[in-house]
């Protein structure tokens, strides 16, 4: 079936809350803080990446919506925390006071916490149920590991780490396609790995999509620093110029907003290049990053 980016949205926004499990009323804070951040809205790119990788390699998303909703979960948490005063020190995600302005500090750090130690309890579970089917056990493990890998110490926590420490210093290009590839891209890529895993693809299509996963990261950011200097507040949902106040390193800051269009369109042809053998059938995913390109406009 073909789904279009609305109609997969849909069904993570229906599923959202299925997998976070009952918490005892003593601390029911840390559920309503959870769930602040959890339907504040979105764009729920990395889900839906993988419920379409997951149909794209000819699976069902049956099998994928535990690890579509699990990666939100990891996202969320980590908009929670980069939202801190410690890090980004935002008041505004989604177009609602970020999550430690309306419950407080330490509240938002158990928040994320809890989401993301709901994510894998919600991957772990699913796992269990196949413990009498040893045959559906591997690709579910294998989609675990790359969730795992993409936001962990390898991938997003990486990237956030030397994002924190390039601040209010002059870095290279390299580095700062490092910082993005790892913080935003990462968990891009592992959510279209981890689709493709819980469905049937060959390897071929893992070279070629992971290809397009890489492009796709690192367009996304690159759009969003573009973003940062035109969008509106509005539309956004959250405050532009934010990076320029923190003295943050963005491609728009080190290369101008000219270069940073130039490597976006180059980006966005590799990632059409890389999935152009399967023509209609990555009509999705090419869409995708005609409009991320066209977003940033």
């Amino acid at each position: 079936m073909d789904r279009t980016y609305e109609e997969y949205k849909e069904i993570i926004n229906k599923h959202l809350l299925d997998f976070i499990p009952v918490i005892d009323n003593k601390s029911i804070s840390l559920y309503d803080s959870m769930k602040y951040s959890l339907t504040a809205g979105g764009k729920r790119l990395r889900p839906i990446l993988l419920l379409a990788s997951c149909e794209f390699a000819g699976g069902d998303i049956k099998d994928a919506l535990p690890y579509a909703i699990a990666i939100e979960y990891i996202h969320t948490y980590s908009l929670i925390h980069d939202d801190l005063p410690a890090m980004d020190n935002d008041d505004l995600r989604r177009g609602l006071p970020t999550n430690h302005k309306v419950y407080g500090e330490a509240q938002a750090i158990l928040a994320g916490d809890g989401l993301l130690n709901t994510a894998f309890e919600a991957m772990n579970k699913d796992l269990m149920m196949y413990f009498d089917e040893p045959e559906q056990l591997p690709k579910r493990i294998k989609a675990a590991y790359e969730i795992a890998k993409g936001a962990g110490v390898r991938g997003m926590v990486a990237g956030q780490t030397s994002d924190i420490e390039s601040e209010e210093t002059d870095i290279s290009n390299e580095m700062l396609e490092y910082i993005h590839i790892n913080k935003t891209g990462a968990l891009i890529k592992a959510a279209i790995k981890a689709g493709l895993y819980l469905g049937d693809p060959d390897p071929d299509m893992i070279e070629r999509m992971d290809r397009y996963a890489e492009n796709l990261g690192l367009s996304f950011q690159i759009a969003d620093d573009i973003l940062d200097v035109v969008g509106d507040a509005a539309e956004l949902g959250k405050n532009v110029g934010q990076d320029q106040k923190d003295h943050k390193n963005t491609y728009t800051s080190i290369n101008g907003l000219e270069q940073a269009y130039k490597r976006l369109d180059e980006l966005s042809d590799d990632a059409l290049k890389a999935i152009s053998d399967y023509y209609d059938n990555a009509e999705f995913f090419a869409n995708l990053i005609r409009e991320l390109k066209n977003r940033s406009k």
